[in-house]
């Protein structure tokens, strides 16, 4: 396949066609109000983006109850009170010419208490004196994802991606090490799959017929098996409960290191998955338009762009403009992110990272 492919529009199982093969990755930026409000820095970001060229853009995670806050800043949709600026957000997006989606997101048992989270554990032994959610509690909290992705319908947005990577708490229910439930949310690979799938289902009763439902995955760190989550995945795309599989992979060339897969390369457990109408797109260090229509020939339907949507914001327009495009060097100045339009708040969140930004730049 060539850089050309990645302009060729895609069709997904429910509502509007994705214009190319380019969805933006959501991206923590910290750049919210400090009640979830959306922010002026969050919208001008919406609006940079809207202008790109992608074909479907994430917003940042959204938390869709205040005790599952994460970070500071984090945006919010778990009040109605929300919809003013979330749909200001989409407005801008579809403006553009591009779909849109909320992340949702509940932190669970890495929820930040000094924000005021509640740090909601699957098992009794993850946090010394902090007590397993009760079963009642995770319906409670499979409402919550349900009510956030209505209120993402409302706003007018596309759709919603349900974030169950990195430990959060769907990501932590699936995992073995992390959950030793004996109700019906833990024990075998059925029940432990159960909250994400009755997520899953519950959305898609809950909205209507053109809503777009996308997962975010992650398969290293935190107990997860890579064979499970594979034979969940297979489950979940036979069944077309989701338009979109987000694959967050650290670095989307890695290979397995371990266990019956060994040697393989990680995008390929899940590309070869049999996927029906789901579609499959991945994330992790694609820096150049040659990787990206590299992932295509792997077998990914769509890119996830985001270290290089934070770098150019109209990223798959600069592809499109020049084939052998690249993504500017990391680290980069503070200064280079600043002229290029992004926050005050978003700069002083990279900081943490220091690969991407120079250390002692201003």
């Amino acid at each position: 396949m060539s850089v050309a492919d990645l302009f060729e529009p895609l069709t997904l199982l429910h509502g509007p066609a994705m214009r190319n093969r380019f969805m933006l990755a959501p991206l923590t930026n910290q750049q919210s109000e400090s009640d979830g409000f959306a922010s002026s820095a969050d919208q001008d970001w919406m609006s940079q983006l809207a202008q790109g060229g992608y074909a479907l853009v994430q917003t940042a995670a959204a938390n869709v109850e205040a005790g599952g806050i994460a970070f500071a800043r984090q945006l919010g949709i778990h009040t109605d009170e929300h919809l003013p600026g979330l749909t200001q957000m989409a407005d801008s997006l579809r403006a553009g010419g591009t779909l849109s989606a909320v992340q949702l997101h509940h932190a669970g048992w890495r929820a930040n208490p000094h924000l005021g989270g509640v740090p909601l554990p699957a098992s009794d032994k993850t946090w010394p004196g902090v007590r397993a959610l009760t079963t009642e509690e995770v319906e409670r909290i499979r409402d919550s994802f349900i009510a956030g992705a209505r209120r993402a319908e409302r706003a007018g947005f596309d759709g919603v991606s349900i974030h169950g990577a990195f430990g959060w708490i769907l990501s932590e229910f699936m995992s073995p090490e992390m959950n030793d439930r004996t109700d019906a949310y833990g024990g075998n690979v059925e029940n432990r799959a159960r909250f994400t799938l009755e997520v899953m289902e519950g959305i898609r009763r809950a909205t209507g017929p053109d809503f777009q439902i996308g997962w975010r995955l992650s398969i290293e760190r935190y107990g997860l098996q890579l064979e499970e989550l594979r034979d969940i995945t297979a489950d979940i795309l036979d069944r077309e409960l989701i338009d979109y599989l987000d694959l967050a992979l650290w670095d989307s060339t890695q290979i397995v290191q371990e266990g019956p897969m060994r040697g393989r390369s990680m995008l390929s457990v899940f590309t070869e998955i049999p996927r029906r109408g789901v579609r499959i797109g991945a994330a992790g260090k694609i820096t150049t338009a040659r990787r990206a229509s590299e992932m295509l020939e792997e077998g990914c339907d769509f890119v996830l762009i985001g270290r290089g949507g934070i770098l150019q914001r109209d990223c798959p327009k600069q592809v499109q403009a020049d084939p052998e495009y690249a993504t500017p060097k990391l680290p980069v100045e503070a200064s280079f992110l600043r002229e290029g339009g992004i926050s005050e708040r978003f700069i002083n969140h990279l900081r943490g990272w220091p690969y991407f930004v120079r250390p002692g730049s201003v």
